[in-house]
């Protein structure tokens, strides 16, 4: 369990300045403002993203109709600079409409960096701002999963905007798409696009891992079961459902495929073991899936229904790679709680263990099993949340918010000590 002097070292550091402003997701302060008619061209699917290097390079993404305008060309620079750069978007089709995807990488940028761009000459400026090249300052971001494109979801979004993040991590299940509704995954974008705004009108960068219901049939797929995930996301994810996304040498984030369009055994274990190797030095290595390997609803267990439990093959290829690499902390979701597992080692608690947060109630809930009967968990509740991250040298506070911006639990996770791990990995 972690302790109330947890509590007040969080918020006693510079996270204090977030969470004494945190608000209701009802102050009209936090209403992203409607798109202004002075503009001639406004894409309300306008969103940013990472192909690659966070720390260099910024991804403009949109969704429309080929001649919504005339020119699509990026115009872009850093704050106050009279030199503009010009880039061109790649241009492929958004599946079963005749939208198309229009997206420009822009590479080559300063760290740390705030910049504008424009999307022809007819838009508005938009804002965005590169990673820093090292973790000198605290680096912040929210995470969650299992949104949809309810008024939860919406007032989720407020809050997490509200918390000025430097990104946003969604586990899965980003609309609920199935892979068949394009509606549906456009009104994900456009809600995400309209209140994921930080403070001073800067763009929030979207890193998307991917879930069932992204997936037509949900489960052992090929990639074009999930046409609307990967007509987005297809720049990270070119070959697989897996990657993992550097920032600098202070981060990473592996982001994993439970069985979705890879499977999780064999050609991904093999691929987690060699990412996790070369990162086993690396301060902060977050880990993140949509199946829970220690799920808050479902079972872990066999079923009358069910030939295995939930997260089964999770624990048998992965888990022991998270301990033997001691990755401190695993992002889930799918089950639509909130949960914080203890720190744990092969299911149990443990001081140099593994951190379990989740499980993906952006806008879905769902009620906890009852705690007596999950003695791994810290803690458990069937609310609308989102978790804000707060990196700050060796140490990592997270602190999950309701979607009124109540605070509900503050944990930390610090450096897990080397050579105390050593379970045996299952091999595919």
């Amino acid at each position: 369990m972690f302790s109330s002097a947890d509590r007040r070292a969080f918020l006693g550091s510079a996270f204090a300045g977030l969470a004494a402003n945190l608000v209701s997701a009802a102050d009209p302060k936090l209403i992203a403002p409607r798109p202004s008619e002075d503009f001639a061209f406004q894409p309300n699917t306008l969103f940013l993203t990472w192909l690659r290097d966070p720390t260099t390079t910024m991804t403009v993404q949109w969704i429309g109709a080929v001649g919504e305008t005339d020119d699509t060309t990026i115009r872009y620079g850093e704050v106050n600079s009279a030199d503009w750069i010009l880039a061109k978007p790649t241009v492929k089709p958004y599946p079963t409409t005749e939208l198309k995807v229009f997206r420009t990488e822009l590479t080559e940028l300063t760290p740390g960096a705030d910049y504008e761009f424009r999307i022809g000459k007819s838009s508005p400026t938009y804002k965005f701002r590169t990673m820093p090249a090292k973790a000198t300052n605290p680096i912040h971001f929210v995470t969650g999963g299992d949104c949809g494109i309810n008024s939860h979801t919406i007032a989720n979004n407020i809050q997490a905007a509200a918390q000025d993040p430097m990104f946003a991590v969604i586990g899965g299940d980003l609309g609920y798409d199935n892979g068949k509704s394009a509606d549906v995954s456009l009104a994900f974008i456009r809600n995400y696009s309209r209140h994921m705004i930080g403070r001073g009108g800067r763009l929030i960068p979207l890193i998307a891992g991917i879930g069932n219901h992204e997936v037509a049939g949900g489960y052992n797929q090929k990639r074009d079961k999930a046409p609307f995930f990967y007509a987005l996301f297809d720049g990270l994810y070119k070959d697989t459902g897996f990657a993992t996304l550097d920032f600098g040498d202070y981060l990473s984030l592996v982001m994993l495929d439970t069985g979705h369009t890879s499977p999780i055994g064999g050609e991904q274990a093999d691929w987690l073991e060699r990412t996790l190797k070369t990162r086993v030095d690396h301060p902060n290595v977050f880990a993140v899936n949509h199946v829970p390997a220690y799920p808050s609803y479902r079972t872990m267990g066999a079923t009358l229904l069910t030939k295995s439990g939930t997260g089964d093959e999770n624990r048998k290829y992965w888990v022991p790679l998270f301990e033997k690499y001691r990755v401190p902390v695993v992002l889930e979701h799918h089950d639509h709680t909130f949960k914080r597992t203890k720190p744990l080692i092969n299911g149990l608690a443990h001081d140099n263990g593994v951190l379990y947060l989740g499980d993906g109630s952006w806008g879905r809930i769902r009620p906890p099993q009852p705690p007596e009967k999950l003695g791994h968990m810290a803690i458990m509740a069937g609310e609308y949340h989102l978790t804000l991250h707060r990196i700050q040298g060796k140490d990592r506070f997270h602190m999950a918010l309701d979607e009124t911006g109540r605070i509900m639990d503050v944990s930390h996770s610090g450096q897990r000590t080397q050579g105390l791990c050593t379970v045996p990995v299952a091999k595919g």
